[in-house]
């Protein structure tokens, strides 16, 4: 049946996205109806044609690319001739002198702290209310709910308080303390009583006195101390009669407050399943009540004797009495970014005079930051009325300046002032990572923020170059030369354009977030890069990982590494393939098993129950955080060796078969798995499951999908399998 729209201008509009945009979007804005849609109608008609050639550019790019590699089949690659012909052909551009980024009105959140960074699906309310508010986590949750704190010694988990486990967390918050706010003499763990505050003066005597910045009292009663360390609060919280499961505590201290996640991105991108109107009126709607203020979830918590009903909304401000007597408050919520999406896809959710869809992340940018003007007034998100995109999936500087062609016609229609939205580059794709410093300077007035993100970077790396050879095996990429010199890199380019004290420099994800004690071991290693800021699965990993913060000064180990020699662009050319493969076929089976079993996992969530990040189970029943970016390098690694042979089709399909039945009985009593209960097993039928056969074309046509982008077939599928409902 043919779908209805309604006719405004040359745009032909779904009604949900219609009076979603004209009876919730627009009021309050000073945007009319007229205006925003004429704007739209106007600029996009102007922009779509840009966008389709610079996809055609990529393509023709990367056909070049191909030939190049089947021509030299055999040989070894010279670094030098691959060097040559990449600035042929135009894919590395000539760099041009140096320079520095001039941003404005950048909220400290981005510039002057360093910190945590959540990020979480736009169309998950719940999820979206606990990233904003996890600004502020409790130490003792976080410590007594995982596994840094050691279940040995009668210290296990259990459904009852521990009060052996108790001990173990205060132990460890106390030594916490002694080492980021050491007190003259003694340690936090000799205190007796609580402290006081008398004429404003602490009766706590710290090694350094500007560490103490605050302090709360409850019915005269001190009720909080407030520290600052590396410009992070620590928030140390007093009450004589509160006990930590029936103990008390001598110095009257029950709970280590940390600031944590100081930025979060929303996400309308890898982490969501947006395939129609419908879906991104939903992701919308959300990001809206967040700028209002007022986004609610009410759910529903097992507590183990009744259900119990909560609301959850966005939390105050936290307040407090400087040690000179005023009033002072701190925000209350993380800063909150948006991930856009990229220049691949379109959205049916609008179709042009010509009847084709829309470009969604032109769509994104005008929606979204018309939302973002409602906090332009009470200033609860952003202080300086600044929008914050996150632009994903752009390949090079043309593709950059385009995005920032976008963003000025959005601040045309919408009136406001020339670079008040700003970007996020993800450094991702490998052109824009060999590119990078030509790729900020087309944004330098409006940049606040690059990152590495190491799964859809190896996606790309292997579509790129899926000509030159078999890869290396997934697991050996985090080894491999190209990977370290590309992380080096874009700390290296972020310094030296002056990104310190202004934007954000970035790690990736840690995806597994019932290890935090591995994360507490590794991921220290992201401050220690020089990045201000790295991505956390969860508010409870926030509050782990902002200890790392404290026990790094990134701003003073940026400006050791301004002085270190750059990353060599040589190193990041070096393709992973693999010298003279010899796998014995045990080794072929178990790595095709491994990413068959992720793609599937993952997969089937998306198509079957519209979940575009979730906790999975890996092969080894380890839960790790998924979204898209994890289906690319799995899908595009199998593909490569499916081209070279290592594999067959019969034996990657006879795999995916395989694992599609363990993935069955992973999911099959999975209570966090939306509509568990009526999953249906891609095992039953495999030829009317259209996961399981979604699963098979990211595999099979992957070789043909541009970038090595898992979307245009996950989009496919998904509306194939709503459609059947």
């Amino acid at each position: 049946m043919a779908k209805k729209y309604i006719s405004l201008g040359q745009l032909s509009i779904d009604p949900k996205l219609l009076d979603f945009v004209n009876n919730e979007l627009l009021p309050g804005t000073g945007i009319t109806q007229e205006v925003f849609w004429a704007g739209l109608d106007k600029n996009v008609h102007n922009l779509a044609p840009k966008n389709r050639e610079l996809l055609g550019f990529r393509e023709n790019l990367q056909k070049k690319i191909d030939i190049w590699h089947k021509e030299r089949k055999g040989k070894k690659i010279d670094i030098n001739d691959y060097h040559n012909f990449l600035i042929e052909i135009g894919y590395l551009k000539k760099e041009e002198k140096n320079f520095q980024i001039e941003t404005k009105n950048v909220d400290d959140e981005i510039s002057k702290i360093a910190g945590p960074q959540l990020v979480v699906p736009v169309m998950n309310a719940r999820y979206s209310l606990n990233a904003a508010n996890a600004r502020w986590g409790s130490l003792y949750n976080a410590l007594y709910g995982t596994d840094v704190i050691s279940e040995s010694g009668g210290a296990e988990r259990g459904k009852k308080y521990n009060y052996i486990r108790g001990e173990k967390v205060i132990a460890y918050a106390r030594d916490f303390l002694d080492s980021n706010i050491p007190l003259q003499n003694g340690s936090w763990k000799d205190i007796q009583q609580i402290p006081k505050v008398e004429n404003n003066q602490l009766s706590l005597k710290l090694k350094n006195s500007n560490q103490f910045v605050g302090y709360a009292k409850k019915s005269k009663n001190l009720s909080s101390l407030l520290f600052k360390n590396n410009n992070l609060h620590i928030d140390v919280l007093f009450d004589p009669n509160q006990t930590r499961g029936g103990l008390k505590d001598k110095a009257g201290i029950y709970d280590v407050i940390l600031e944590s996640a100081i930025t979060s991105i929303m996400d309308h991108e890898d982490s969501v399943a947006a395939v129609d109107a419908k879906d991104k009126v939903h992701g919308y709607r959300n990001w809206l009540g967040l700028m209002k203020g007022d986004l609610k979830y009410e759910g529903v918590k097992n507590t183990g004797n009744k259900p119990l009903n909560f609301i959850r909304k966005l939390n105050p401000d936290r307040e407090y009495i400087s040690p000179d007597g005023n009033k002072i408050k701190l925000h209350g919520r993380a800063l909150m970014l948006n991930r856009n999406v990229g220049h691949l896809m379109t959205s049916s959710s609008i179709l042009l005079s010509d009847g084709s869809e829309i470009p969604e992340g032109i769509m994104d940018a005008f929606i979204t930051t018309t939302a973002a003007i409602h906090d332009f007034k009470n200033k609860k998100n952003s202080r300086t009325q600044s929008f914050y995109i996150v632009k994903p999936k752009m390949h090079g500087p043309e593709e950059v300046a385009f995005t920032n062609l976008i963003f000025e016609k959005v601040e045309e229609v919408l009136n406001l002032k020339k670079y008040t939205i700003k970007i996020g580059i993800m450094d991702e794709e490998r052109r824009t990572t060999l590119n990078l410093k030509e790729c900020i300077r087309n944004v330098k007035n409006r940049v606040v923020f690059i990152n590495t993100g190491f799964l859809d970077r190896t996606g790309d790396e292997i579509h790129t170059s899926m000509e030159a050879g078999p890869m290396i095996k997934k697991g050996d990429m985090k080894s491999s030369k190209w990977i370290s010199a590309y992380e080096n890199n874009n700390v290296d380019i972020g310094l030296a354009c002056g990104f310190s004290g202004i934007a954000q420099i970035g790690k990736g994800m840690w995806a597994a977030p019932d290890k935090m004690a591995d994360m507490m071991s590794q991921k220290i290693n992201h401050p220690k890069s020089g990045a201000n800021c790295a991505w956390v699965p969860s508010p409870t990993a926030a509050t782990l990982h902002a200890l790392h913060y404290h026990q790094v000064d990134v701003f003073s180990k940026q400006k050791e590494l301004k002085n270190r020699a750059p990353a060599k662009i040589s190193d990041i050319l070096t393709i992973p393939i693999a010298d003279r493969p010899n796998w014995s076929m045990e080794e072929i089976n178990k790595e095709l098993e491994n990413n068959a079993q992720g793609i599937l996992g993952y997969v089937v969530r998306w198509i079957d129950q519209g979940v575009g990040c979730s906790k999975v189970p890996d092969i080894n029943n380890v839960g790790l955080m998924e979204d898209r970016a994890t289906l690319r390098i799995s899908s595009q690694h199998i593909a490569n060796w499916l081209h070279h042979g290592i594999c067959s089709e019969k034996q990657v399909l006879e795999t995916m078969k395989k694992m599609a039945n363990i993935v069955d009985k992973q999911n099959i009593k999975d209570p966090d798995l939306k509509g568990y209960e009526s999953y249906k097993r891609m095992s039953d039928n495999y030829d009317t499951s259209v996961a399981f056969k979604a699963a098979c074309d990211l595999v099979f046509k992957g070789f043909k999908q541009p970038s090595g982008y898992t979307e245009p077939i996950l989009h496919l599928k998904r509306i194939e399998k709503k459609s059947s409902h």
